[in-house]
């Protein structure tokens, strides 16, 4: 796996555990946050789905 992929995915996991650990110091900023973080990992993923050439026959 590609090096920055580990690293965007082990921010994340840090993200969501601090959202969910802390969410009542956070109050009402849990859900923005969370969709936030939702959003992030969306694009994310669409960005490494639109890297793979759909041209590229590995079979």
């Amino acid at each position: 796996m590609n090096f920055k992929i580990l690293l965007t995915l082990a921010a994340v996991l840090l993200s969501a555990w601090a959202i969910f650990h802390f969410k009542t110091q956070l109050g009402i900023f849990v859900v923005p946050l969370f969709f936030g973080l939702v959003f992030f990992v969306t694009l994310r993923l669409y960005r490494l789905m639109e890297k793979d050439d759909p041209s590229d026959n590995r079979d």
